[in-house]
Parts: structure tokens; sequence; C-alpha cells
């Protein structure tokens, strides 16, 4: 990779056995440049690390056995020493991370301290499957390179802003009080959208906004003015749209019902609720839409269908929280990729007056609604890496 003897900014999104990093320049004009991005997968069996430049092309490509006990600091240092061999005279400033859960105090990113940690650490029931990889991938680097800055940026924090009517549970306040409130999540890649959506639709930088986040965890949020309104995950990354193996929302009193009827533990629901639900839940086939969409079982098109109601079902409630609708934005995953979701999505939603172009839809065009549409359409890649590196940069240049 090439970064021309600036400086450089690790970029890590760290799950339970992967994570994925990115290297960011800093460029003349100052904005940052992703130079290379890659994972490490396998992490607790046998881990491989992988590298491409911004042309896809491979530069690195390494295994490691089981028995060579790889652990996280491990791998983490292997990291880094890959990348300051490939850095042709750029210094590593500081490395960013994808942090899920901010909590109350947290609306923006964050260099990170012990204090800062602890705090941090008492937010993992909040996300029990997210934080903890999280915030090891933290420390571990932390052992690796003690002399390197971290930065956390948080998924939560673009929704802090909401009315508090947005973030309410109607329970007792001391509860509310103790923190169980909805949050919002994808905070980073809405983020993204709210900057980016002005820059190839100048109209709509004050308008009215549903943004749908399509992937194996999916969520949509109301923006109005490019600041979050409304979002359909909660108090958990478990809320909101039906998921690749996430339920989405779901009545309290089915929890009720497992524990009493079902001898269900806690241990056991939440596995049931993250692991076996959603879309591989409900087709018992697969939780990759792909296969479902290919697939010619009725229970995989039920899947298919019951994710596409929910999105427009969704869209309604989101309007009502803005009093209106003025444009609609696919992104991630399904939504950067898929036309025939956007197609079925855009089918459900044609009581707004939104007519999807096929042509333009089938070309994953930037706008694929019709002229006839009565709001527009757009199809938007994200890039939260981008969002994090750019605020790891802010916050180092807050410190100096």
């Amino acid at each position: 990779m090439t970064t021309h003897g600036r400086n450089a900014i690790l970029v890590i999104n760290a799950g339970s056995s992967s994570l994925k990093f990115s290297v960011f320049r800093e460029a003349v004009s100052g904005d940052v440049v992703v130079a290379v991005n890659g994972q490490i997968s396998g992490i607790g069996t046998e881990p491989r690390f992988e590298a491409k430049d911004t042309a896809k092309r491979l530069l690195a490509d390494r295994s490691w056995a089981a028995s060579e006990q790889a652990d996280r600091k491990t791998l983490l240092r292997f990291l880094l020493d890959w990348i300051e061999e490939h850095l042709d005279g750029a210094r590593l400033i500081a490395a960013g991370h994808r942090v899920v859960h901010g909590g109350v105090r947290f609306s923006h990113p964050v260099l990170l301290t012990d204090a800062v940690m602890e705090e941090l650490d008492g937010l993992v029931p909040l996300a029990p499957l997210h934080q903890p990889h999280n915030l090891a991938a933290i420390r571990a680097l932390a052992e690796a390179h003690p002399e390197l800055p971290q930065v956390a940026c948080f998924d939560t924090a673009f929704h802090r802003g909401q009315p508090w009517q947005s973030g309410a549970f109607a329970i007792p306040r001391e509860l509310t009080e103790e923190g169980i409130r909805r949050y919002g999540f994808h905070g980073l890649s809405y983020e993204f959208i709210a900057r980016r959506l002005p820059e190839i639709a100048p109209a709509l930088g004050d308008a009215r906004v549903v943004v749908a986040h399509l992937g194996s965890g999916a969520s949509m949020c109301a923006m109005h003015g490019g600041r979050s309104v409304d979002s359909t995950m909660g108090f958990t990354a478990l809320d909101g749209l039906p998921m690749g193996t996430r339920c989405g929302t779901i009545d309290p009193g089915v929890l009720i019902y497992l524990m009493r009827n079902k001898g269900m533990s806690a241990d056991a629901i939440e596995k049931l609720l993250y692991n076996r639900s959603g879309l591989l839940g409900v087709s018992g086939v697969s939780n990759d839409m792909r296969v479902l969409l290919e697939s010619g079982d009725a229970h995989a098109e039920e899947a298919v269908e019951l994710f596409c109601f929910r999105i427009a079902r969704e869209t309604g409630a989101l309007a009502a929280s803005m009093g209106g609708i003025d444009a609609f934005v696919f992104t991630a995953g399904i939504g950067e990729r898929s036309a025939p979701i956007r197609e079925r999505v855009g089918a459900r939603l044609g009581w707004l007056g939104i007519d999807i172009d096929p042509a333009a839809n089938a070309a994953n065009e930037t706008t694929i609604s019709s002229p006839a549409s009565r709001i527009p359409v757009h199809v938007i890649p994200t890039d939260e890496e981008r969002m994090i590196a750019v605020h790891t940069r802010n916050a180092l240049a807050a410190k100096r």
C-alpha cells in the first residue's frame, strides 16, 4: 500500500472470531483515504490474515495452525508489524474502534483511558454479543502497542440527540434512570449517509429521510435535517426488523411464555433470539438473503416477504415520527446490492407515491426512483470505517 509519507490511521471492527481492519492515510486535501482493507478470521481456532489494496489485489495471506495458539494480542502485534512494514514512510498515529454501545454518557467519539474502559465494561450487559469483543481488541492492542492512542467510536452516538419520546419505554421512571431506554444502533452508518446524501441530492439537506440499513444486522432510521429523530433498534441491537439470525421486535409476553411454559433459561432465550431466529428461523434454509432469493422453498419465500413487509411497516412509523417523508435511502449489504428486495419494498410503499425504475434498480444506480415517483429513492453505499477514521483524526486534533 502507499501512504506517501503522511500520517496513517488504523480502523478496527472486532467480532467474536474475526477482526476487520482498514488503514487510512491523510491526504493533502485534509481528507482521509483508504489504503488497505483486510481481516483476521478464525480467531480462537485457526486464524487467517488477509490484506488487499483498493483494487482488491491480495497483499498478504497468512494462516496459523491451532497448535500455534495465536491469541488476540499475538495477532494484533502481527497486524501492527505488517502495517508498519508497508507504510512507505508514513506514521501510524492512532487506532479507531467501532464500539457498539456508548450508553447515555458517550454521545461523541472519545480517546480511550482506563476510566473510559471501566465505564464501557459496565455497558456489556446492554450489548453482550458485541461489546466484549470490541473491548477485548482495544485491550489486546494496548498491550501490543501501549504508546498508540486509541479512539472509541460508538454505534449509539448518532441517535443521542433524538426527542425524549423516541428513547422512552413506558416503564417505571427509576428503571429509565438506570439506563433502560431505547438507544438505537448502526449510528456510524447513518452518520455517513447524513453527510453523503446532501452531496448527491443538495435539495435533501434539510429533508425528512428514512434510511434503511439492510444487512445481516438490519435497522432503519428517521433523519430530519441530517439528525436522527427515531430508529427501529432500541435497548439492544435485537429490536426492530427481522435480521439474518435475530428476531427483531417481539411481544415481551412471548419471553415470559418461553420461561414459564417451556422452562427456557435466560441464556437459552438469548441464543434463540440472537442466533436461531430472523431469516434463518423463518425459512429454515439460510440467513443469507441471496440464498433465500434463489431458493424455491416456500418458507424461504415467506422469510423474504416478512422482511420486506416489516421494512414497509416501519417506514410508515418512522414517517409519522417526522410528520412526513421526503426521500428514502437504501444502504448496507442487502440495501446496496439486492435489486429484488428494493423492488419489493418499493412496491409495498407505492401508497407513498414511490415508484421504482426497473432499469435503474437493476443497474444499482444511485437514484432508482422513476421521474413519476413523488418521493426520490436513492442507493448510497455506506462507509462506517471512513467515519471512524475521520472521528479518530478529529479526536486526536482536539487533544492537541
